[in-house]
């Protein structure tokens, strides 16, 4: 019995042997390497979970956000209110503006000197009166006519008198006569300060300034360019010939500028003072006479 058993097992065991010989036969192929399958036989199923389908990312609040402010533009009114502007710059008169005595000198001498100064100025003043001429012959009356009167005219340059003039350096003498040898009795430090020729007398000529100090210069301290002084109060120099235009500049008395141009019988003329350029009346200022033409 126990034979018979053995015998059934070999038996049993025949089909095997062949299969498990021929996988020892067979090469083993390197790990990491992939074994296809027997045909017949499906390959294992992954061992990697299944992933979910992607989800969308959780969005944030949205937060209201306000409007920019931009600041407040000012801007000009055009209901006649206008934006402030810078204050209107003020002139004012050197302190050497008007004539300045010179040293003190001995008083005999001065007085002598100024004796001769007025003896020369009379002989100056006859000379430059023409001579009187000679009865005319009686002619047959007819109606008088007016004639202008001649202007006078200089015994030097033939020029007009009265006439103006300004000073061409920082310092000038006014001498009580015409001439080196008479003292000097006023010392002007102004530059372009107008003065009036009133005389002539070879090279010198009799002057006169807004004071009414009255002396000698020389014409080679004198210059033909006009000028002006301001004269009474505190004149406003206007941007256009009108009382209702942008003052430029206030100049107070004594300031001294330039005549740039005046027609003739117009009330205002166009003036300039240092960079300041504007129109003045002609009463507000002496440097020029009424109704004169200045170009």
């Amino acid at each position: 019995m126990r034979r018979l058993i053995v015998l059934c097992l070999a038996v049993a065991a025949l089909p095997a042997l062949p299969r498990m010989a021929l996988a020892q036969m067979q090469p083993q192929s390197p790990s990491g390497v992939l074994q296809l399958p027997p045909k017949g036989q499906k390959a294992p199923a992954s061992a990697t979970p299944a992933t979910s389908p992607p989800q969308p990312a959780p969005r944030a609040a949205v937060q209201q956000v306000a409007p920019f402010a931009s600041p407040p533009v000012r801007t000009t009114s055009q209901l006649g209110h206008s934006a402030p502007s810078k204050p209107t710059p003020v002139v004012q008169p050197p302190a050497n503006a008007h004539a300045q005595k010179p040293p003190a000198v001995k008083a005999g001498a001065k007085a002598g000197a100024a004796a001769a100064g007025v003896a020369a100025g009379t002989a100056a003043a006859h000379a430059a009166k023409p001579a009187p001429a000679a009865p005319a012959a009686p002619a047959t009356p007819v109606p008088d006519t007016p004639k202008p009167a001649e202007p006078l005219k200089g015994t030097t340059t033939g020029q007009a008198l009265p006439r103006w003039a300004s000073l061409r350096s920082d310092e000038v003498n006014l001498r009580t006569g015409p001439g080196t040898r008479y003292p000097v009795d006023w010392v002007y430090r102004r530059r372009d300060l107008p003065v009036e020729i009133e005389r002539e007398f070879e090279v010198w000529r009799l002057v006169q300034d807004q004071d009414g100090v009255k002396g000698w210069v020389h014409q080679a301290t004198l210059t033909a360019r006009r000028s002006f002084v301001v004269k009474g109060a505190e004149r406003a120099l206007r941007r256009s010939p009108s009382d209702d235009a942008a003052p430029v500049a206030l100049l107070k008395p004594g300031v001294v500028g330039r005549i740039r141009t005046c027609e003739a019988g117009k009330v205002w003329c166009e003036m300039q003072v240092g960079d300041y350029r504007g129109w003045l009346k002609r009463d507000e200022v002496w440097g020029t006479y009424p109704g004169e033409a200045i170009n």
